[in-house]
């Protein structure tokens, strides 16, 4: 499959649910097509005990396994980015969970991806300086809102953040 979607021009893929179930999916992808091409996401949300676990099947099935180790054990294992999303916060617009994400950027080190919450450009930067993550994923904001990617990247760079620019040339043909 990897290699289908690989061929197909993607220049990445992400694993969930299928890492749990084969924890050795991820070294061998990795070893294959390079760390860079293999993202492991990790959908989480905080019990009742406090703790971070994860969840597969789209945050409908309990792991068992707790979150800061299961980033260490793929980043291990040869992930090259872990996208972490917060089940709590994924589509309220009310902002990530710094303390998760936060949870994850500082047990491993690979690239981060933050997930689940963004409503303004504030929260990503946010995020991104409070949690030292290398970038934030958002949809909601720019399904239900007028705010743009386009205004977000201008917002960050404006506030000293790296960001790619689009080229309107590339859009235009992708179009």
């Amino acid at each position: 499959d990897i290699k289908n979607l690989l061929r197909a021009g993607a220049d990445k893929v992400c694993i969930n649910s299928a890492a749990y179930e084969q924890p050795d999916l991820i070294r061998k992808a990795a070893e294959y097509f390079g760390s860079q091409c293999v993202v492991v996401s990790i959908d989480a949300r905080r019990t009742a005990n406090g703790v971070y676990m994860c969840f597969s099947h789209c945050g409908s099935r309990p792991t068992g396994r707790e979150v800061g180790a299961w980033a260490q054990e793929v980043s291990l294992l040869g992930a090259g980015e872990i996208l972490i999303t917060s089940i709590e916060k994924d589509g309220t617009m009310q902002g990530y969970d710094l303390e998760l994400i936060k949870l994850v950027a500082d047990n491993v080190n690979i690239p981060v991806i933050a997930s689940g919450g963004a409503g303004n450009y504030e929260h990503m930067f946010e995020v991104i300086f409070k949690a030292n993550v290398s970038a934030v994923a958002a949809a909601s904001i720019y399904h239900f809102t007028q705010q743009t990617p386009k205004e977000a990247k201008q917002f960050l760079a404006q506030k000293g953040i790296s960001v790619r620019n689009v080229n309107a040339q590339a859009v235009q043909h992708a179009n």
